[in-house]
């Protein structure tokens, strides 16, 4: 395999675990990152003054850089059908096209898909008015989830816990302009994710991970895209995760070859243990962050040999993961995630021993850093041991001082205290 030159698309911490993950194989030249972020050079990523939505400007580049292949990271892009204009103009590209890329950009098409393929799932509904969302109501217990059709960034579902709180959120959401509500009941369990590598009708499973979705100590607070995970999962019985792949993983690979999507990316399945067994919460159709940032160091397949496989159509090698725990912690801005403060000072981040730091809404320069909104950037750890690799992260988020930050205490608690 020659030296190449690769490209990703996004710029959140996501994309620069991807990218630094790349930039680790000894079969790549260079990795850039449309648009990238300042903290991605610490990588040895080169960022792009090219947004992830410029597709003109993306195929211009890739073609006069002669780049092998592009990884698109963020769902945005999927849904824009950034796949079908690169394949249009005859480029290599990891990711599923447009129509598939509905799986994530519609909850009820991939309720639909579910009900079709019979992958197990909560019992739901979707309405498209108020007044029969607010009727269809009567039909769930409390809590009911309630979740926005479209893309939301990870922020578009509320658990309401009485009927007044569903009702005004149902009616909020109509408000604010939302075609279509699903109504779904509420599962209960530890929830996991599950990264599935898929290639028409061939599929790899990269090691799984656990996110932590509420915004504090607890899982307290509103939802948000993520505030922290781990990898592995010692809770996880590797009965219970065989059966996840046999009534989950099998019938949407399957199904995703029956519809013809001839999908080549990934499948992230958000996944319920519930007493009944496994049951999908959601699909996304790309890597997730947080999890990204610590399932990638857990691969110990080259990602670049995995990815060229799938993009040519050549058989993927097997998943080998690395004996370690991964445990990542995102330090975000102090109102995340309704009014998150922008461009407060960050300083620098020091080395530290086997703490890492993937970088995501940050600007200004490496020496002197600001935040720009949202979720900042993660302080990763690993180790043996679960519970050192968590001791080294809180042991470096405690001497940072960022008094207009915070971050959950409590991640990898539930493996732990199990």
């Amino acid at each position: 395999m020659e030296k190449m030159k690769l490209l990703v698309i996004g710029a959140g911490g996501r994309e620069f675990a991807i990218a630094k993950k790349l930039n680790e194989s000894p079969h790549v030249d260079t990795v850039y990152c449309a648009p990238g972020n300042i903290g991605m050079v610490t990588a040895g990523i080169v960022p792009l003054n090219i947004e992830e939505d410029d597709f003109e400007a993306l195929i211009q580049f890739a073609k006069d850089q002669q780049i092998a292949w592009t990884f698109v990271g963020p769902e945005d892009a999927l849904c824009a059908g950034i796949v079908d204009a690169f394949q249009k103009a005859g480029l290599k590209i990891f990711g599923p096209n447009q129509e598939a890329a509905q799986l994530e950009g519609s909850k009820d098409y991939a309720l639909n898909f579910m009900n079709e393929y019979h992958v197990p799932t909560a019992k739901h509904e979707t309405f498209t008015d108020l007044k029969s969302a607010l009727a269809g109501l009567n039909d769930f217990a409390r809590p009911v989830v309630i979740k926005a059709n479209g893309l939301q960034g990870g922020k578009g579902v509320v658990i309401a816990q009485t009927t007044p709180e569903a009702e005004d959120t149902i009616t909020e959401m109509f408000e604010l302009g939302e075609e279509k509500l699903v109504l779904e009941e509420c599962l209960v369990g530890p929830e996991y994710s599950m990264f599935v590598v898929v290639q028409d009708d061939q599929y790899r499973i990269l090691p799984m991970a656990q996110d932590h979705k509420r915004a504090y100590d607890g899982d307290k607070g509103p939802n948000t895209g993520g505030m922290g995970a781990y990898s592995p999962l010692p809770q996880l019985s590797d009965a219970e995760r065989q059966r996840m792949i046999d009534d989950v993983v099998e019938p949407t690979v399957s199904g995703l070859h029956q519809a013809g999507y001839n999908y080549h990316g990934i499948i992230y399945i958000g996944l319920m243990l519930t007493a009944a067994g496994p049951k999908v919460i959601e699909y996304n159709v790309r890597l997730g962050d947080p999890e990204t940032q610590v399932v990638l160091p857990r691969l110990q397949t080259d990602l670049v040999e995995l990815i060229d496989a799938n993009v040519n159509d050549r058989p993927m090698p097997a998943i080998e993961e690395r004996d370690i725990a991964v445990l990542g912690v995102i330090l975000a801005s102090k109102g995340y995630p309704k009014k998150p403060v922008h461009g407060q000072a960050l300083g620098s981040f020091p080395a530290a021993k086997d703490i890492a730091i993937d970088y995501a809404n940050v600007k200004g320069h490496l020496d002197e850093l600001h935040g720009d909104g949202g979720r900042l950037l993660m302080v990763i750890g690993e180790d043996a041991d679960l519970q050192k690799a968590q001791d080294k992260v809180y042991d470096y988020l405690a001497k940072l001082d960022e008094p207009e930050c915070f971050y959950r205490h409590d991640i990898g608690d539930k493996a732990l205290k199990n």
